[in-house]
């Protein structure tokens, strides 16, 4: 093989320019992708790292400029190749695979069609020959039914699916260099697998180099050799991915670590670290360390004093960071953490749900009226409990009913059968117009997305208040307004923030603002949907501790909804799996990530991307998306996709329900497998250090 990289950036600056001036988004980049390689690019939003990506593709619009440093392709500096030239090599030596699949789909054309384009383009191939080789492509991303997929419009597939198809037309003429930015973020944590698993083995096939974006360091274990950190525009550490995973030797990078929940990390007498501060505005950066103000290391005189070039690390030529102190900082020190003197221990039953079913009636042809009514059936025989003070997780893929279930106990929807008790009162079947002030405000929901949640033209105080009034605390105005800025006290933010309207908050103040309404009206049951996904790392661990906090003090009840199981591990006190809406598995924590599992339960875990070097897991992949809950699977709701069916004799798992089975007094779930087959699993998850 060539020692020549395949790309090579040599301190790359990239500014927007806009009516404020020029915006250096970019400083002092470099890194190189040698054939057959895959480079990760991890940070925060709004680091860079996605601005590198369109700087490589020269695509920056109008205002984004190259105002220093050099890109080479293949030895050839890309900023004296004509446009001509940068037109040849875009989608045929160099491709490109972004975060939303439809983002990079014409939703007015067939799939096969946007393919074919691909090589008629490209290699002026045939009309016959490209659709040859473009359901060729189809079959190598293990897509079912190519031919059908082929004829098909892009609304009429997955999400899973469409992203297959993204990555199938970036391979189909063969680049050199495949960009990834965060591909597999919109997905469920089991396609996440198969789509990494299918990556990696296509890459390896076609010798393809790769530079992938992501901000989920398990994932960049997971699919990379070596790893660029960025924070504000500049690379902070590089180097093969164990150098910086095992001997990180960047401030920002150990960060990093210390925010995600890591095997071992727990809540009670190990919690999560986070980066104190935010990411500076590009104006706005600091004179030397761009990460000085947020770093415990900062030594004024030294980390100010002017700009700081990459470091090499004494013995490994190959890792280098942008820190003038690393030969003076313990890097084995254990962060200082917060203490917890007084965890919270589960109280009294505060919501008990009693074989609830959640069925919609759905014509086939609603638009107009008429045709067959067919059910949809999106909870069925939910029973479980939950407890003051108990954190209980639901985790499963897209589809498989947690949202339906919350919408229940929010009274957005009403239960079809079936009981849902808060406390004593019945709730189920009590639409929210219907419900008290009261009970509306004993069940409130911290939403995924923070940025929807509130309302662009008030003041973040005036929206607390208004919540405030809804639930009838406060005698007046004043009463009020005392209570909105002890809620801000609450959730961490200055009582000045009152003033602020949303444009003007970070997305994990927004977030804090959105639980600040949550816990308005103290309420006995929170929802949190997703609550951190749509953060930054060290963002999610700052939020996540604060959520354990209040719960704490307020002993509230915490239904938490994740597909995040790293997160599930360190936060809840008992998790329960669901699966087409069906409760599969429930137990304590430490029941649902150690054997016994249910297939579906061990399938997940497998597919949890683990930041640690020392882990080893067993490689299951889901083969096929979840059923239609229109049309679900005779018998067991897993059975299409369990890699276990072959050991249940008579075709048991396709003819007949598995009933509830229970493995201990804490620990049951629906499946057929004998016993004696349970207790033979074993841990999907060890580690292999001494």
């Amino acid at each position: 093989m060539s020692v020549e990289p395949i790309l090579e950036i040599d301190n790359l600056n990239i500014s927007f320019f806009v009516r404020a001036g020029e915006i250096p988004a970019v400083m002092d980049f470099s890194c190189k992708v040698m054939p057959g390689e895959t480079m990760g690019l991890v940070g925060e939003s709004g680091c860079g790292k996605s601005t590198v990506a369109l700087g490589i593709m020269r695509d920056m619009g109008n205002r984004g400029k190259i105002v220093g440093g050099s890109i080479k392709f293949r030895g050839k500096d890309m900023g004296e190749m004509s446009e001509a030239e940068l037109r040849d090599i875009r989608g045929s030596k160099i491709a490109m695979i972004y975060q939303e699949p439809m983002a990079s789909l014409n939703p007015a054309m067939k799939v096969g069609k946007q393919l074919m384009e691909v090589l008629i383009i490209h290699e002026n191939a045939s009309q016959d020959e490209a659709y040859k080789r473009s359901l060729a492509m189809l079959e190598s991303v293990k897509l079912p039914d190519p031919a059908r997929v082929m004829a098909a419009y892009p609304h009429q597939i997955s999400g899973g699916q469409q992203q297959r198809i993204v990555i199938a037309m970036a391979l189909l003429s063969k680049p050199d260099l495949l960009l990834l930015d965060e591909p597999t973020t919109a997905l469920d944590v089991t396609v996440e697998a198969g789509i990494v698993q299918l990556i990696k083995e296509l890459a390896r096939e076609t010798g393809t180099s790769m530079l992938f974006i992501s901000h989920n360091l398990g994932l960049i274990l997971e699919t990379c050799d070596r790893i660029t950190v960025m924070y504000s525009g500049e690379a902070v550490e590089t180097g093969t991915v164990h150098d910086v995973f095992d001997r990180m030797r960047h401030p920002y990078t150990q960060g990093l670590f210390n925010s995600i929940p890591l095997p071992g990390a727990d809540k009670n007498t190990r919690p999560l670290v986070s980066i104190p501060g935010q990411l500076p505005l590009p104006m706005e950066r600091p004179r030397g360390c761009n990460f000085g103000p947020r770093c415990s290391h900062y030594d004024e005189g030294i980390c100010n004093a002017g700009a700081i070039s990459m470091q090499v690390i004494e013995g490994q030529e190959s890792h280098r960071s942008r820190c003038l102190r690393i030969d003076e900082i313990d890097w084995l020190a254990e962060p200082e953490r917060p203490t917890v003197s007084d965890p919270a221990t589960p109280g009294e039953v505060v919501l008990d749900v009693r074989n609830l079913k959640k069925y919609y009636s759905v014509a086939a042809n609603q638009m107009f009226g008429g045709g067959e009514t067919r059910t949809v059936k999106a909870n069925e025989a939910i029973t479980l409990q939950a407890r003051e003070s108990e954190t209980v997780a639901i985790v499963g893929e897209s589809g498989c009913g947690k949202s339906t279930l919350a919408k229940v106990l929010l009274g957005l929807e009403t239960a079809t059968d079936g009981d849902v008790l808060l406390g004593a009162v019945s709730i189920g079947d009590t639409d929210v117009s219907d419900r008290d002030t009261k009970t509306v405000a004993s069940v409130q929901m911290v939403f995924q997305n923070p940025f929807d949640t509130l309302n662009p033209s008030h003041s973040v105080g005036s929206q607390i208040m208004r919540t405030l009034e809804k639930f009838k605390i406060g005698v007046d105005e004043d009463a009020r307004r005392e209570r909105m800025l002890e809620l801000l006290d609450l959730v961490k933010l200055p009582r000045a923030f009152a003033e602020r309207m949303p444009r003007q908050l970070s997305g994990g103040q927004k977030q804090r603002i959105g639980v600040a309404r949550a816990f308005a009206g103290q309420p006995r049951l929170v929802v949190a949907d997703e609550p951190v996904s749509a953060l930054d790392v060290s963002v999610q661990a700052a939020v996540t501790e604060l959520l354990m906090e209040i719960q704490r003090e307020a002993k509230t009840t915490m239904l938490f909804i994740s597909h995040d199981l790293s997160v599930v591990r360190y936060i809840a006190d008992r998790v329960v799996v669901m699966y087409l809406g069906h409760i599969v598995e429930q137990g304590t924590t430490d029941d649902i990530f150690a054997p016994p599992y249910h297939p579906y339960t061990e399938a997940l875990l497998s597919a949890i991307p683990i930041a640690d070097t020392s882990v080893e897991k067993k490689q299951i992949v889901l083969e096929g998306d979840i059923p239609s809950a229109m049309n679900p699977p005779p018998g067991c709701p897993f059975q299409t996709r369990c890699g276990h069916k072959a050991n249940v004799p008579n075709n048991l798992c396709e003819t007949k329900m598995p009933p509830v089975r229970t493995i201990s007094d804490s620990h049951s779930m629906k499946c057929h497998l004998s016993e004696t087959r349970l207790q033979e699993m074993e841990n999907v998850i060890s580690f292999n250090k001494n």
